[in-house]
């Protein structure tokens, strides 16, 4: 039976053990890749189709561009091309001859979309293009470890190019807000800190980065998606210009943003427990298991296949185990493990009761539940689960966020939690001072919750912790 290593006695053991027993995920034949089990890789389409469709309905397309760019494209942004140096894997021989220019492969696509955004906008009525693109990138990783920094990750990016700067603000805002925090909040159940980046912090090219920051249960921070403003910088390195309504050339101001696969190890490290995975039903690929737990004559099969049909009917995404050669703790364990929100439990005692034993993994408690009544029950609690599992963990996250009046008392509370206190006492000097413990600032944010226009905003709070 498979056993994990509790979180307080190693938290990174216990991560790796939930990856390897959950059949999520493992290690590629090259340093820093990895292989997405099928299980893991259900729960990232789960969150991919999430994403998409409220990207979509914030008006983007999604298109694909080059995993080869021409190393010229990125030398045309200097900041950005200094930024990403250290990460870059570049391409120098192929077909068995050295190439007479060096391909990169991406590690982001600002560079080669900007190519192709000045050729496709002419006049103000091409604007906004909103484009998006699902793909894989490569960034040199130094200390890789799965979901959470490899080499070879999945992600989306999302590129636009817009008239004015306030549109490009605005729009920056509107996926920050009613993209990745909601989705964070009302799919993963996650409660995440919302945020302006410093400028030490902010993406390499950005006048603004923008933070969902997600809060672990070992007290570190996980960035879990971010969205940028880009100003003019790449509309004038690539000449992504258009003809105003009076007939002037305009440079056009852009923005980009991004999630990727490492939400799945947020969703892992925030939610999950001693026996594994759990998994908010809003997101989890499959929302119940029907589980026979034994059977003499198939009477006990048939009611629990039954059941799934009568699930099914009802949207419920469900599964049923009716492996009755298989010893039933085992199976027990195992859909912990997956993290399932909810299993029905029918053997013959239960049948001869008319009834089932519904058990909610978040909670692990069991409650004896009519089989009449069990698909109406089954609906209803996975709303209270996904509602419970997003207090629970705002709860949990408050809990170990503390305020602090200097930089000596935040390098100490973020050891093993979050330090808040205002950025004038920080600094850029303190931050530079904080880093030298292995601590960063998270984010800048208002103490009524909304973003700072500026890092010298009167009030502005710090969030400062370890991060991964």
């Amino acid at each position: 039976m498979p056993v994990l290593t509790p979180q307080h006695e190693d938290f990174p053991r216990w991560y790796q053990d939930v990856l390897a027993k959950a059949k999520l995920a493992e290690n590629g034949p090259a340093r820093g890749t990895m292989v997405i089990r099928p299980n893991g890789y259900a729960i990232w389409e789960r969150m991919q189709a999430e994403i998409d469709g409220r990207i979509k309905a914030a008006g983007a397309q999604n298109a694909y561009f080059p995993l080869l760019i021409p190393m010229n494209f990125f030398e045309r942004e200097a900041e950005h091309v200094e930024g990403f140096s250290p990460e870059l894997a570049v391409v120098t021989h192929g077909g068995g001859k050295e190439l007479t220019e060096p391909l990169a492969i991406r590690p982001t696509s600002e560079a080669v979309i900007g190519e192709y955004m000045a050729k496709w906008i002419d006049s103000y009525r091409d604007l906004p293009l909103l484009l998006n693109q699902w793909s894989n990138v490569v960034r040199w990783e130094l200390r890789p470890r799965i979901f959470l920094r490899t080499t070879e990750f999945l992600w989306q990016e999302g590129h636009t190019a817009h008239a004015t700067g306030a549109d490009a603000r605005q729009y920056a805002r509107r996926i920050l807000h009613g993209v990745y925090q909601e989705f964070m909040r009302n799919v993963l159940a996650m409660p995440v800190i919302v945020g302006r980046k410093t400028a030490k912090e902010r993406f390499a090219g950005a006048e603004n980065t923008m933070t969902c920051e997600g809060i672990m249960r070992d007290g570190k921070a996980l960035q879990m998606a971010t969205s940028h403003e880009l100003g003019q910088r790449f509309s004038r390195a690539f000449n992504i210009s258009y003809s105003s309504a009076d007939g002037a050339s305009e440079l056009c101001w852009t923005t980009s943003w991004g999630a990727s696969t490492r939400m799945l190890g947020g969703l892992i490290m925030c939610h999950g427990d001693d026996f594994g995975l759990v998994l908010p039903p809003a997101l989890a690929p499959v929302q119940v298991v029907v589980v026979v737990v034994k059977d003499t004559d198939g009477e006990v099969a048939r009611t629990a296949a039954a059941l799934v049909e009568d699930l099914k009917t009802r949207g419920v995404r469900v599964r049923l185990d009716d492996n009755v050669a298989q010893a039933f703790g085992w199976r027990a364990t195992d859909w912990d493990l997956q993290g399932v929100p909810i299993r029905v439990e029918v053997g013959p005692r239960d049948l001869a009761e008319n009834a089932t034993l519904l058990y909610r993994r978040d909670t692990r408690d069991k409650d004896k539940v009519s089989l009449d009544n069990v698909v109406d029950e089954v609906q209803q609690l996975t709303g209270r689960i996904q509602m419970d599992m997003f207090e629970t963990a705002m709860q949990r996250r408050d809990a170990i966020i503390s305020d602090c009046a200097t930089i000596d008392e935040a390098r100490d509370v973020a050891q093993t939690g979050v330090a808040r206190l205002p950025w004038e006492v920080i600094g850029t000097a303190g931050e530079e001072d904080l880093a030298t413990s292995g601590l960063t600032v998270r984010c800048l944010q208002l103490s009524d919750g909304s973003l700072p226009e500026t890092e010298h905003d009167a009030g502005a709070l710090a969030y400062v912790a370890r991060a991964y």
